[in-house]
């Protein structure tokens, strides 16, 4: 195992001298970014950041987009010996404040010149940063602002006097070294600053590997915000062990046709991506004439039924291999052909991914691999072995991890990828590590063959005034399925009943009510509508048929809006912020429990 996270990136550029070891999209088009170029960025970067007077165990805030300059500013930074410090940059400039105090961060390297001014709005407030280094360019407001490039400029003309001097730093890291703190955007409470060393993310890095197998032929397409453990572990730094390239999309919305331009083997996404897909696959297929439609989903049947008898370790019949070549030809090749054609593989991660959205990626052809994990533990524990994958599992510990159920079912585990402990937390240290064993705060099990089963959240789940526990997650997942909901949240903790907060596809919503001849001025107008309600009674009828009574969803709400994270209502990886959302919609949450008895059925 590497001794660090820059060790990797060192060794992988000698050993690979890839052409294109990075690509990212500039006005004119794509960028290679040979490997020699980017360990040469990476080294005047860092040299730079020296000059500034950086130090070992300084704390350097990320405040970028995903883009090639944050990966190289993350290993400049460590080559120091310092702490890099990612900052989501949807965060507004409060919760910036709170991350930059609390962490103690000297410096901040910034996207853009929107990002620089929060940055601006909140300097008074933070007496230990003294330097804010913004990427693009952008007119300098104060003595604390430096240019990247002149940084950069800088660093390059020390190391052409002294070439060793990045190695000589890097060389001093070990696996015991912290590397960086991440806060944990946190469902509930202030975040917490997770403290990962290099040997925690390095473990990660290798054991996964062993798991998925990754090389220099592959092209990875990356979109999520590097400032979350899992694109930087899975999407940079096991890319770069492996030899992958890594092509930077334009944007989150740019990622279809970036893909169609860069035709990538790998993705790295959070299921709400792959949900996304999937819904606008399946709008699109239902769009279309007749025989085309009946086409597509005899096309999607038939992969469907290949795909199962991979999940239950059957071998297709004849007839049914042979069907499933035609199949492929027809409607999996087309689908693959929107995101390049090329792509090989998916991996899955930052929440549960719905068993039905996974079978549909493996009947088009591209196989999900799912893992599991947390920010507190670099972040993968289990991970699917590819060709044994079982939908609604996360699989089984990856190698070098332990793991075990604890009281009230909760996932536990312990090994080299546990963190250090909450920087300045020990409390919340005590609380989390039991002898070395990290309390995830999940539900689980694990089913016949060692596979994990999450069920939900420990304190997501709900538990109604008649003491039955409901697990929301993988209900809420079954419904953002459908082509009519976009979100849904369900509630009912202390409560006679569960009930769901539902926000619509709007767009498919309004599409309908034309084409049935209703007029409408607005959304409220168009939620009055007796048969925007009724498409989406169908939708909780279609998961209450299968559930327990007291599981079952008996009254639901339909809010006029999108949950968006500048409400606070998401956290910046989409999960839904359980208690924002109950304090939020109060009046409606209350409305949907009028005095009386239960529904008696759904």
């Amino acid at each position: 195992m590497a001794e660090s996270l820059v060790q990797i990136f060192i060794e992988a550029v000698e050993r690979y001298r890839k052409p294109a070891q990075f690509m990212r999209k500039l006005a004119g088009g794509w960028e290679s970014i040979p490997a020699d170029r980017a360990l040469a960025d990476v080294e005047s970067l860092s040299l730079g950041l020296r000059d500034l007077g950086i130090a070992p165990g300084d704390r350097v805030a990320i405040l970028s987009e995903n883009r090639y300059e944050w990966a190289m500013a993350d290993i400049a930074i460590l080559g120091l010996g310092a702490v890099s410090v990612p900052i989501y940059p949807t965060l507004i400039a409060e919760q910036c404040r709170y991350i930059l105090e609390n962490s103690e961060a000297r410096a901040v390297i910034v996207s853009s010149a929107a990002q620089l001014d929060k940055l601006h709005s909140i300097a008074d407030q933070l007496p230990h940063l003294e330097f804010m280094i913004p990427i693009d360019p952008a007119r300098a407001r104060a003595a604390k602002d430096h240019p990247f490039e002149a940084v950069l400029a800088r660093g390059a003309t020390l190391r052409a006097a002294n070439p060793g001097a990045f190695r000589e730093s890097a060389a001093k890291l070990g696996p015991d070294t912290l590397a960086t703190i991440i806060y944990t955007s946190g469902t509930t409470g202030e975040p917490k600053g997770a403290m990962l060393n290099h040997g925690n993310i390095a473990f990660d890095v290798d054991a996964c590997l062993k798991v998925v197998a990754l090389g220099p032929d592959d092209i990875q397409l990356s979109f999520l915000p590097l400032c979350h453990i899992f694109e930087r572990m899975a999407g940079l730094y096991a890319m770069v062990r492996a030899g992958v390239t890594i092509a930077f999309a334009g944007s989150i919305d740019s990622v279809a046709a970036d893909a169609m331009e860069v035709h990538p083997t790998v993705l790295t996404g959070v299921p709400r991506f792959y949900e996304k897909v999937y819904a606008r696959v399946m709008e699109n297929a239902l769009a279309q004439p007749p025989l085309r439609k009946n086409i597509f989903f005899w096309g999607l049947h038939t992969g469907t039924e290949l795909a199962r008898a991979r999940f239950e370790r059957r071998r297709p019949s004849p007839w049914l291999a042979f069907k499933a070549r035609i199949a492929d030809r027809l409607v999996g090749a087309k689908v693959r052909e929107r995101v390049g054609g090329r792509v090989r593989l998916c991996i899955s991660g930052g929440a549960p991914l719905g068993p039905k959205v996974m079978e549909f990626f493996f009947a088009i052809g591209i196989p999900v691999i799912e893992g599991y994990g947390l920010t507190e533990t670099s972040p993968v524990i289990c991970l699917n072995v590819p060709g044994r994958e079982k939908p609604g599992a996360v699989g089984p510990p990856i190698p070098g991890v332990e793991l075990r159920i604890g009281e009230d079912g909760e996932v536990q585990t312990r090994g080299p990828h546990v963190m250090r402990g909450y920087y300045k937390n020990e409390a919340a240290t005590r609380a989390a590590l039991l002898d070395g064993w990290f309390r995830t705060g999940d539900v689980g099990r694990l089913d016949g063959d060692g596979s994990l089963v999450i069920t939900d959240r420990l304190k997501d789940l709900l538990v109604t005034a008649g003491g039955k526990k409901v697990a929301p997650q993988p209900l809420e997942s079954q419904l953002k399925t459908s082509k009519w909901i976009s979100e849904a949240v369900l509630l009912g903790d202390k409560r006679p009943y569960v009930i769901a907060l539902v926000v619509p596809n709007y767009s498919n919503l309004e599409s309908d009510a034309r084409t049935r001849g209703f007029s409408f001025s607005d959304r409220d107008a168009l939620l009055a509508l007796p048969s925007s309600r009724a498409l989406i009674q169908g939708e909780i009828d279609r998961i209450n048929a299968g559930l327990s009574s007291f599981e079952q969803v008996k009254r639901f709400a339909l809010l006029p809006r999108d949950l968006t994270q500048e409400a606070g209502e998401l956290t910046p990886t989409l999960k839904v912020k359980r208690r924002v959302i109950s304090e939020r919609f109060a009046a409606v949450i209350e409305g949907l429990y009028p005095a009386g008895p239960a529904p008696a059925g759904p």
